[in-house]
């Protein structure tokens, strides 16, 4: 049977995300005035609409699905109770195409991201939905009983059944015509007035208990939270319910539910424009009522911003010139980092504000404990321009304390310069803004207290992204450690994995205690058994199944030189973080019982995973230790992320340290052998190529044209290889260095490999596959289609591994050669003889030289097409063998001309 048509409809009309009674009503209404549209739901929080929008609606009106709409074929877009873009991201590829024509009806207030409409009809009044009413009182378009009874549901709403203060004439003029036409009130009272639930009830006690007033200049406003991993039914509702019992003016009610913040907000008090502060979290609504919904921010946050904008909000005179310190205290750029740490240190200063010499203007922000580890590390006559940060944002002084506040608390910059016609006047800091809250009276956010970390609950994530055997594993984990009076996390990239949804079970584990007793706990308890290391305080436990787990013992490392290998020190998880290459490897869950799946977050690693951006935690990272260079450069390509601008500027400038020549080897070799491995091999050399990076490690390993070529054609024939299933598997790291040295004298290779720290086994190993990939080349560019067999094609291959197969194969431009290859590894290389040795035997050879020389003429035979079947073999093998008695062994004992046997 042939699928349905897809719907192809000329006009849209749908309404904002999360909608409520008044959208649904609209677009219904709407629908009478474009009487040939697909309605577009885009989906609502209240669960009591949903159900009655899925039981009654559809039925009744042309509603679709969007993905089943063909958007080639609309022509106009009818956008009701909303104007903003953020708001209908659910009909984004209708916004993007060039001529689509867009009408709007609408009753919030104007915002900067409204959409450019064809036309417009805004009206202040108490919904949206009698806006349309009043244009179908004037088109003389009378409703039916459903659609008057869904319209009037919408006015009733939106109006909070006419007790709102935003309520107009219009409205009751609106209702009072649906009622004329059929308007059924009981249905309306019953969607409205219902009775609570138990998980309401408790809810809404929550709500109760966690309320407080904040007191901004006389004006009080309620914000209220509640958490649950569960999505809250008519939490809107809920929220009227305790306005309506706490009699309270301004409210903002957070609601986590899984992932997400919705908020709910309320005002009564003119000074309090609640759809103004909605706006900032991607929300809307009017001055009296508004909500928005907050993805990627735990509830902390999403509390700490509200309380800094409406603090700046209710307090428009605080600015960023009136809290600054003046004058700044700075440097120029051109100083040493020791100049920089002396100065630091002689006026008590975490961090300084750099400017360009002989200047004010702010070229960059250098913290104390950068300049510090830099003189300790043997950089103190390095210029500070090399190591400070050149990525930070700045601010006028007219510039609203909220604005401060986002930067401060959200970006995590602590030290903010004010600038005023390009030049530095003064500088705001973390303990600036405490001081003025302080002062102020006003609640401090979470934030801006010491030490402070971005945690959310993701257990629900870790459900459906890890099996049930380890989700077993990491909780036994958590309740054995406290019983040990420990607490433990998972760490790095097995938590960075889990956000980015993407595989991973090489679990690490941090504990707070003694990592090494732990581990041997939980050997114990799982018949597990435990590879310790005393001098790093580690250990590698592993269970029955394979499973393997590193446990570790939250350490701080620090470097004694540049390069060195870390010494260890005991630590808390936040120093244990620090350490870490880059910020979205330095988080850690928390695995202990109550906090199960608390993720910690110290230096901004989920802003970063959001972003898609690779980021080092200091400036010195790759100081100590530059192999991180590849990591990044590995992670980006992995997952398809940026180095940030002052990580690359760091990289570049460890370049010009020359501090890859400081590195071991062994080191550069295991991370090389990790790049080599990664999926995304040619765009990571590609980038190591831009950076430098190549060379740096040795000066024969640039990439030129040939080079090039040859390792794109080396990861299409290892990505046919590997999708064959065959054997054996193909060594990546082995195949790619083939490519990376190709075209290198014996003794340039040789120094390739004695930078890399191969073994005296590896390198004969190397050299040895070369000289016959040489041989082979040689005896292949002879080879002609017309003069030769296959059977020359399966000699002169059969010697080398597979590696040395696919480089030929690559390196080759003959298309009969690459097809010649092809069939050596898919059937060539496993087509078996149809007789052995024991045969010869039973024929009366003996065993001896003449063993190979028959057997590899009749395999030679078979594959040819010339001896297919046994019996054909048997009579060719009887052949030679008189042949072999009647001249002498010396007529066919001659060596294989590769020097090996057949198989």
């Amino acid at each position: 049977m042939n699928a349905p048509a897809r719907p192809r409809p000329k006009t849209v009309i749908t309404a904002h995300a999360n909608a409520d009674f008044d959208a649904l009503a609209a677009m219904i209404a709407a629908s009478s005035l474009y009487p040939d549209a697909a309605l577009v739901f885009p989906g609502s929080q209240e669960k009591n609409l949903r159900n009655f929008y899925i039981q009654s609606t559809t039925y009744l009106f042309n509603f679709k699905a969007f993905k089943d709409i063909d958007i080639s074929e609309v022509e106009l877009l009818v956008i009701v109770d909303t104007r903003q873009k953020s708001r209908v991201a659910h009909v984004q590829p209708l916004l993007d195409k060039p001529d689509i024509r867009i009408h709007v009806f609408d009753h919030h207030p104007d915002t900067e991201e409204d959409v450019a409409a064809e036309y417009s009809c805004v009206k202040n009044w108490g919904s949206t939905t009698t806006i349309i009413t009043h244009e179908l009182m004037a088109r003389g378009i009378v409703p039916g009983i459903e659609e008057a009874t869904v319209l009037g549901l919408g006015i009733f709403e939106d109006t909070g059944s006419f007790t709102f203060n935003s309520t107009t004439p219009e409205d009751f003029t609106a209702a009072a015509w649906l009622r004329q036409n059929g308007m059924d009130l009981g249905v309306i009272s019953d969607l409205l007035a219902r009775d609570l639930s138990s998980e309401q009830i408790r809810v809404l006690s929550e709500l109760i208990e966690s309320a407080k007033v904040h007191d901004f200049h006389g004006i009080e406003v309620t914000v209220a939270e509640v958490s649950t991993e569960e999505f809250i039914s008519d939490f809107a509702y809920l929220v009227h319910k305790f306005i309506d019992m706490e009699n309270v003016r301004v409210m903002f009610a957070l609601g986590r539910m899984g992932d997400r913040i919705h908020i709910v907000a309320r005002s009564r008090v003119g000074e309090v424009n609640v759809g103004f502060i909605c706006s900032f979290f991607g929300g809307g609504g009017h001055g009296y009522a508004a909500s928005a919904t907050v993805k990627d921010k735990t509830l902390s946050e999403v509390r700490d911003e509200l309380i800094a904008l409406l603090y700046s909000h209710i307090n428009p005179q605080i600015t960023a010139g009136s809290i600054m310190s003046r004058p700044p205290k700075v440097i120029e750029s051109d100083k040493s980092m020791r100049e920089a740490a002396d100065v630091m240190t002689r006026f008590s200063l975490k961090a300084m504000a750099v400017v360009a010499p002989g200047t004010m203007r702010c070229v960059g922000l250098l913290d104390h404990r950068t300049a510090d580890k830099a003189v300790a590390h043997g950089l103190k006559d390095v210029a500070l321009a090399e190591y400070m940060l050149t990525e930070y944002m700045s601010v006028g002084p007219g510039a609203s304390l909220h604005q401060v506040m986002e930067i401060v608390i959200g970006k995590r910059q602590r030290f903010l310069p004010v600038v005023e016609g390009g030049e530095i006047i003064g500088v705001v800091t973390r303990t600036d803004l405490v001081n003025l809250l302080v002062e102020e009276s006003a609640r401090i956010p979470e934030t801006l207290m010491p030490d402070p970390k971005r945690e959310r609950n993701i257990r629900p994530v870790m459900r459906t992204q890890l099996p049930g055997s380890i989700l077993a594993l990491l909780e036994q984990a958590g309740m054995l450690a406290k019983e040990l009076g420990y607490k433990i996390y998972a760490v790095g990239g097995f938590v960075r994995d889990i956000l980015l949804a993407r595989p991973n079970l090489d679990i690490d584990l941090v504990v707070e205690g003694d990592g090494i007793r732990f581990a041997h706990e939980l050997a114990k308890a799982r018949q597990g058994r435990v590879k310790e290391h005393q001098k790093f305080k580690t250990a590698v436990v592993v269970f029955p199944d394979g499973q393997r787990i590193d446990v570790a013992t939250a350490r701080l490392e620090y470097y004694e030189y540049p390069t060195a290998l870390p010494t260890v020190e005991l630590s808390s998880i936040k120093m244990d973080l620090y350490r870490r290459d880059f910020t979205v490897n330095a988080l850690a869950l928390n695995l202990s019982p109550g906090h199960f799946g608390q993720l910690m977050d110290f230096f901004g690693a989920q802003r970063d995973i959001k972003e898609k951006t690779i980021r080092v935690l200091h400036s010195l990272s790759f100081v100590e230790d530059p192999t991180r260079i590849l990591r990044a450069v590995r992670f980006e390509q992995r997952f398809n992320f940026r180095i940030d601008g002052q990580t690359l500027r760091l990289i570049k400038n460890a370049v010009q340290l020359n501090l890859f020549a400081k590195l071991s080897g062994s080191r550069l070799t295991h991370e090389l052998q990790l790049i080599l491995e990664e999926e995304h091999v040619l765009e990571c050399l590609n980038r190591l190529q831009d950076l430098k990076l190549l060379a740096a490690i040795h000066p024969q390993l640039n990439l030129d044209a040939d080079r090039m070529r040859v390792l794109m054609e080396l990861r299409k024939v290892h990505d046919w290889y590997s999708l064959l299933y065959l054997e054996p598997p193909v060594n990546s790291w082995r195949l790619y260095i083939l490519g990376l040295t190709m075209g290198t004298e014996r003794e340039q290779f040789e120094q390739i490999c004695r930078r890399l720290r191969f073994s005296d086994r590896e390198l004969r190993e190397f050299l040895n596959l070369r000289d016959h990939i040489a041989e082979a080349l040689a005896r292949l560019m002879t080879w002609q289609e017309a003069q030769s067999s296959m059977s020359e094609i399966y000699f002169t291959l059969d010697p080398l591994p597979v590696e040395g197969v696919l480089f030929l194969m690559a390196r080759s431009r003959r298309e009969v050669m690459r097809k010649n290859i092809s069939q050596y590894l898919t059937r060539l290389r496993s087509q078996e003889l149809l007789m052995d040795g024991s045969d010869l035997k039973t024929l009366g050879l003996r065993n001896g030289p003449g063993f190979t020389a028959i057997l590899r003429q009749v395999r030679a035979a078979a594959i040819d097409g010339a001896a297919t079947t046994r019996e054909r073999q048997l009579e060719l093998a009887k052949t030679l063998l008189e042949k072999l008695r009647k001249d002498g062994l010396d007529a066919v004992q001659h060596r294989p001309r590769n020097g090996r046997g057949a198989h």
